[in-house]
């Protein structure tokens, strides 16, 4: 029977773990905009474990792009141009809709070369880093909306809802610990990169930033890339108000939980790296670049500014799987690569089950019903990741379900669509 985890069930378990808001980390920050409350962090280090990996970021942030690799060596002619039957007019036209509504500061300010650095930028925080862009909730109305029909005319269908709802419960979180001008449905960073152009010789592209959500997308003709991103919920579902009935991420722990519950006994324990989810065989020596647990990204290695980092290949090949447990493997993968059109990510499962013999599946923690865990599903071409979280906004010290980050990542060069740009494009 397929492990499931219902809504009433997390709704009464995160409704368990509010912080005192009378305390003065809420008291000071409620009476802050979104730039006091980044100036207050970066002056009173509050809180230092967070600061100090900004730090380690901004060092991260320096480097030239490579690409996330298992080795060190990039693998090359993983990926190549080609087209997608990607509706490019469509979202072209979008752009230039959006466009119209600016005035020339505007423009200046959302507009980047195709090869800026800044589309590596993005972190995961409410606490602006880097103010690049425009952001949603300081704009009128109409050219937020403008925005966001850019990237509804970019995503799936289903993609943009699973966007709508990160936001709306980003909303939703900043009601539930009074902080709304910090966490809203508009407090996102946009940023315009190249011009738009259906042409796959004018590659172009876009990047939306803020808390638990993070979506690189990029261009050439009638081919997309949406990579890296990043997906997360705290809590996971809105049980009140305007979007109630709101859920996120379930079904991806779910689909990965039944794949682990499937296995065989000796495959779940080359499956599990660690079986504990903040485990002693972690490396965990404060040198924030290199550990493999810190406490903003826990179990993830491959969060913001980790763009060039080395992961080696941990658990169990795919390969050794049964057929309906490889279906589970391209369930997860459909999920976590909703974003993409139709056809696009047709292609993009197809690309994975081709690699299926070099694919890897890892996991941390326990797979009982009700625990909390890690999973990873790495190969040459693609890198998931799923984690459960303990509580930032919300007060539980370990990790639960109803508290979840994601990431999706393209290995050998292609995040930001690195591996298919050409010379002068380039990162």
């Amino acid at each position: 029977m397929e492990p499931t985890t219902s809504f009433q069930k997390d709704s009464s378990a995160f409704r368990k773990h509010f912080h005192d808001l009378s305390t003065p980390r809420f008291t000071t920050a409620s009476k802050q905009n979104v730039y006091e409350y980044a100036k207050f962090f970066q002056d009173n280090h509050a809180p230092p474990w967070l600061f100090e990996l900004t730090q380690a970021w901004a060092k991260l942030y320096e480097e030239p792009f490579k690409g996330v690799t298992a080795d060190g060596t990039v693998r090359e002619g993983v990926f190549k141009a080609q087209d997608e039957g990607l509706n490019i007019g469509k979202i072209v036209d979008a752009a230039q809709i959006f466009l119209g509504k600016l005035d020339e500061e505007q423009k200046v300010k959302v507009s980047y070369p195709i090869n800026a650095r800044e589309w590596r930028g993005w972190s995961n925080p409410e606490i602006l880093l880097r103010p690049f862009g425009l952001r949603l909730e300081e704009v009128p109305e109409p050219t937020a909306l403008a925005i966001l029909a850019v990237i509804e005319s970019s995503l799936s269908p289903e993609g943009y809802q699973k966007a709508l709802a990160a936001m709306r419960i980003n909303h939703f979180l900043g009601e539930l610990v009074k902080l709304p001008q910090i966490m809203n449905k508009y407090s996102y960073n946009f940023l315009l990169f190249g011009t738009p152009s259906t042409s796959p010789d004018s590659p172009w592209g876009w990047l939306l930033y803020g808390h638990h959500l993070d979506l690189s997308v990029f261009f050439k003709g009638p081919q997309i890339v949406i990579s890296p991103t990043f997906t997360g919920a705290e809590p996971n579902i809105i049980d009140e108000g305007e979007w109630a009935g709101t859920e996120i991420l379930r079904k991806e722990g779910n689909l990965g939980l039944q794949l682990m519950q499937s296995l065989t006994p000796d495959q779940q324990a080359k499956a599990q790296t660690y079986k504990l989810l903040k485990d002693p065989g972690m490396k965990q020596t404060g040198d924030l670049l290199t550990d493999r647990w810190n406490k903003d990204d826990q179990r993830h290695v491959c969060g913001a500014f980790r763009d060039n980092r080395i992961v080696p290949y941990e658990g169990i090949l795919v390969s050794t799987f049964t057929s309906p447990q490889q279906s589970l493997i391209l369930s997860i993968a459909e999920e976590m690569l909703l974003y993409l059109p139709g056809p696009s990510r047709k292609l993009r499962l197809e690309q994975i089950k081709a690699h299926f013999a070099e694919t890897y599946w890892s996991w941390i923690g326990g797979y009982g019903d009700d625990d909390a865990f890690y999973f990873r599903v790495q190969s040459p071409v693609v890198v998931l990741e799923f984690d459960h979280h303990s509580g930032v906004f919300l007060a539980n010290t370990e990790p639960m379900k109803f508290h979840t980050h994601t990431i999706v990542r393209t290995p050998n060069a292609g995040d930001y669509g690195q591996a298919i740009r050409g010379p002068a494009e380039r990162l």
